[in-house]
């Protein structure tokens, strides 16, 4: 049987800097989406990541640098690629928009493109830091300064090359309006339809040689250099092989586009009137995420509160970063990261939910029953509501819905008290019968926890399965999912804060009743 083929794509982002959490919280959303189709469909997924290599700021980083543009993005272009590893992003294609195919395949889509466009002589409003014209309408509402870069907009006059995308305004009100290209969440499609309504102007595609040298030249004119759109927007093709190699036709078109909101109006808009000027597909939905504030402030260099994403992999590992990320900063919506709500979700929540669970019963397990697990119990818990996160591309959700299971497991354990259960079954078989099915049953929650996981702690999931899937419990020391850490809070059970150390594991067995098993499970 011939496996589904699904494409899903992440923003390219400028290489001109260190990779930035937003970045990474692209690769990780884009992730969880391809395990997820891949573990329960079969599916085969093809995933795009890459870098945006042109531009003035690159020109002007690398001269910085006493580089040439090319010798610069060689080596910047390696951050994105080396975080995307180390957060074991499964991406199946990384595109450089300096590759020589990507090249030749922008200027073919620009010729293909030629009936859509005219020159004209812009002057209009300008931000370096987006490398994009804005609307008169945009710079009013935006007070004549930039959002997402606090600087003031330029003043251009210049002669450009110009989509005439309004020539499929209307179109693109349609496809959004009957979710044929779905905008993801309900929200933003409505915004951006609102947006639409104002009708859409043409949009400059080129720039002077004199004022953008470090880009692709304009097919028949070396005087312009294609602006930042054509050549960074068509990499969704160019990277499956558009237009020569005809594998491309296979996936495309792409079923979901993970973009931020920032950039909502470049994929919904210029994105879906370059595809129609081809005479090829929308893609079938596109996923907008929010940004990720500090403490309910926009991170900035300036202000000092960015975060990193490999200071929080460095010292906390990569599952935990994955889990913050996917649960605590909603899929759809804007987040908020301080490390106090990261440690304390981490000690709760890994340390003292998931990490107590697994190593409590498989201690149990281990000395009630010499690690033999019985027969496994089918999976119990309803999994309806994790599905339809899940297909719903509300994945916060989805994992909210396996704490719930964490959570069930740590209260059966706490009402049943297998330890009391083991102590009457030294003398009756029953009782002996009945722990085998306390603990097989505990250990059916927990293999269910870990496929659920899978997609988002991959790593825990995989630990999971290596401690349980071979019906016997050979050695757990070495096996602790999450050490206790704090380092940005002070450890609430000592006098001095303690940096790292192992977690709580269960208690021995003793004939005090206040001390047995007693491992503290915060239902916070």
């Amino acid at each position: 049987m011939t496996k589904k083929k699904l494409y899903i794509t992440t923003a390219i982002p400028y290489a001109n800097s260190a990779p930035h959490i937003g970045n990474a919280l692209d690769y990780l959303i884009a992730d969880i989406w391809a395990r997820y189709h891949r573990q329960h469909s079969g599916s085969e997924v093809r995933f795009q990541v890459g870098t945006d290599e042109h531009g003035n700021k690159i020109a002007e980083k690398a001269a910085e640098n006493n580089l040439s543009p090319q010798e610069f993005v060689d080596q910047t272009h390696q951050n994105f690629r080396q975080l995307m590893d180390k957060t074991k992003t499964t991406y199946t294609d990384f595109i450089r928009t300096t590759d020589p195919h990507h090249i030749g395949a922008s200027q073919y889509i620009w010729q293909k493109l030629e009936p859509h466009i005219y020159k004209g002589t812009y002057e209009g409003w300008y931000c370096t830091g987006c490398e994009a014209f804005w609307s008169e309408k945009e710079v009013t509402e935006n007070k004549g300064i930039c959002p997402d870069h606090q600087t003031p907009y330029t003043r251009l006059s210049e002669e450009n090359y110009y989509l005439r995308t309004s020539d499929f305004r209307d179109q693109i009100y349609t496809a959004i309006a009957s979710d044929k290209m779905k905008i993801t969440p309900e929200f933003r499609k409505k915004e951006f339809l609102k947006f639409l309504e104002g009708g859409l102007e043409d949009v400059s595609i080129s720039r002077p040689r004199k004022n953008l040298s470090w880009g692709v030249s304009v097919p028949g004119d070396s005087s312009q250099v294609m602006y930042v759109w054509i050549d960074a927007l068509a990499n969704y093709l160019t990277v499956i092989g558009y237009p020569d190699r005809p594998e491309w036709q296979e996936y495309w078109p792409a079923n979901l586009q993970v973009i931020g909101k920032d950039i909502l109006r470049f994929h919904a808009g210029i994105w879906p009137a370059m595809l129609l000027g081809l005479g090829l597909p929308l893609p079938k939905e596109l996923l907008v995420h929010g940004h990720i504030a500090s403490g309910g402030i926009k991170m900035s260099k300036t202000i000092g509160n960015v975060v990193g994403p490999n200071e929080v992999i460095d010292n906390y590992g990569l599952d935990a970063f994955r889990y913050y990320f996917s649960r605590h900063i909603p899929t759809l919506d804007d987040g908020d990261f301080t490390w106090e709500k990261f440690e304390k979700a981490y000690n709760t929540e890994l340390v003292n939910d998931l990490g107590n669970l697994v190593s409590r019963v498989a201690s149990m397990v281990k000395r009630y029953q010499s690690g033999v697990i019985g027969d496994v119990e089918a999976n119990e818990h309803d999994v309806h509501d994790y599905f339809t996160y899940m297909k719903n591309l509300e994945f916060n959700r989805a994992m909210d819905e396996i704490w719930v299971a964490v959570r069930s497991h740590n209260q059966y354990i706490e009402r049943i008290k297998p330890w009391e259960i083991a102590k009457l079954a030294k003398t009756d078989r029953e009782e002996e019968a009945h722990l085998s099915e306390v603990l097989s049953h505990s250990v059916g929650g927990i293999i269910q926890v870990a496929e659920m996981i899978a997609p988002f702690l991959p790593d825990t999931a995989e630990k999971i399965n290596h401690i349980f899937a071979t019906g016997v419990i050979q050695d757990i020391e070495g096996e602790i999912l999450f050490p206790r850490i704090y380092i940005h809070t002070p450890d609430p059970r000592a006098k001095n804060p303690v940096i790292k150390e192992s977690a709580e594991t269960p208690a021995q067995e003793t004939t005090d009743a206040t001390a047995q098993e007693k491992v503290q499970i915060s239902n916070q």
